[in-house]
């Protein structure tokens, strides 16, 4: 049975392939044949249409007033222009049948290479159930989950200790969790966002018992690279009695953990202003100008694997490198073991950069690399971070580390799991799946 599903998913991909490199060509064929030579000319027009929005954006981004407006304006006309110039050469339908087509091969492409992708999860081990758990939640994460899910009243049914935060007082949930272990507990889990997530998660990776996730959180990043299902955080509770154990990296900001990513420069910036919460898109507006033309703000280096990266406007160290070249996948971390730290760096200083970043990863303006430690410098004593959703002020230089498989998380056996990384898109590789 398991060689003809096998031998069912090469015939599918092979089939995709050539789906792909059909509809790959007939793009092309089809500017040709109605387009001629002018279909240079509506690439051309095409990508610098595209190239003027993404400078508007940049200069819509650092400039206030009637300068931001007209930005704006630029960069919802540009493209309507470039439409209004397909129409009147009354070419639009050969353009838009074109990339349909071309559409279509990309993703027939990537379902062709799919099975090129990396496998989803780390391994899995079976161990025995936790006789004593300890499970911290926080009432009001992800906007009263815990309640809305009878999370507490389920994980009492199946023995486990809760405790639930009282919102109205700050609490320190490091000491907690050192205190549970004290009286015996031999798994600690947090119902709750990603910051709390791995303040738990240091204390049960230094006493080397498991971790337990429950996605009650806003967001949930961590529950979702582990492959949980966020939709249902009472499906997490499974992990008691019918669980396995993964061994993933911790990352440190110095010497606090994080499960996702510390961020530095613009983001972390704007989100420690005390209008953030209370208006988003105006405290945006309004900060982001002086400090993308680094008119305020300390100026930042990195330093990672051999690499200096010198004034940039924003740094992201994640725990495991994200996905760059999928942007179904943005935001997600294909594997959480590779034992290296994933840094973004994004240094844009003019329109013309803006435009640059048009070109993914390959931008001049963008810094893409891995490594075991960052070093985040700048000109001033402090520096504002986000630490897993925390906004926090820390001393500089700022060095940021893995622990390589330090922390030991149980998860239930059944769960939705991680999407399969796509492949990138190489037509060399289709076209030798398409002939085999």
């Amino acid at each position: 049975m398991h060689r003809d599903s096998g031998a069912r998913g090469r015939l599918v991909r092979r089939w995709s392939a050539r789906l792909a490199l059909v509809a790959g060509l007939a793009a092309v064929v089809i500017l040709l044949v109605f387009a001629g030579i002018r279909s240079i000319a509506l690439l051309g027009a095409g990508l610098a249409g595209l190239a003027v929005s993404a400078a508007s954006l940049w200069w819509a981004l650092t400039l206030r007033g009637i300068g931001r407006l007209l930005a704006f304006t630029l960069a919802a006309v540009a493209p309507l222009a470039v439409l209004a110039l397909y129409a009147w050469a009354e070419l639009l339908w050969v353009v838009l049948v074109s990339l349909a087509l071309w559409a279509l091969g990309v993703f027939a492409g990537g379902a062709a290479l799919s099975g090129d992708g990396a496998p989803a999860g780390p391994p899995e081990t079976r161990t025995a159930p936790p006789t004593r758990p300890f499970l911290i939640m926080n009432p009001r994460s992800g906007g009263g989950k815990v309640g809305r899910f009878h999370l507490k009243e389920k994980a009492e049914a199946l023995d486990a200790d809760v405790l639930l935060l009282d919102t109205a007082h700050q609490q320190d949930v490091v000491a907690l969790a050192d205190k549970a272990v004290e009286d015996g507990a031999d798994l600690l889990g947090v119902a709750g966002g990603d910051g709390t997530q791995a303040l738990v998660a240091a204390v049960a990776a230094r006493h080397g018992i498991p971790f337990m996730v429950i996605s009650a959180g806003t967001r949930n990043h961590f529950a979702l690279d582990l492959g949980l299902d966020r939709e249902d955080p009472s499906t997490c509770l499974d992990a008691l009695t019918d669980g396995v154990e993964v061994r993933v990296d911790l990352g440190f900001i110095g010497e606090r953990a994080f499960v996702n990513n510390a961020s530095f420069g613009t983001y972390a910036a704007v989100v420690q202003s005390p209008a953030y919460r209370d208006d988003k898109v105006r405290t945006i507006l309004q900060t982001l100008p002086d400090l993308l033309t680094h008119r305020r703000g300390p100026r930042l280096a990195v330093r990672a694997a051999d690499t200096t990266v010198d004034g940039p406007q924003a740094v992201l160290v994640s725990n495991n490198p994200y996905r760059m070249g999928d942007l179904a996948g943005l935001g997600r971390r294909e594997v959480l073991d590779s034992g290296a730290l994933g840094v973004l760096g994004v240094n844009v200083d003019s329109a013309a950069q803006a435009a640059e970043l048009l070109a993914g990863k390959h931008a001049p303006g963008l810094t893409t690399l891995t490594a075991q430690e960052v070093v985040i410098d700048a000109d001033e004593p402090t520096i504002e971070a986000g630490v897993d959703g925390e906004a926090l002020t820390l001393p500089t230089p700022v060095r940021c580390t893995i622990h390589p498989r330090a922390l030991r998380v149980r998860v239930p056996r059944h769960r939705p799991g991680v999407p399969r990384t796509r492949a990138p898109m190489d037509w060399r590789r289709l076209r030798k799946l398409a002939l085999s």
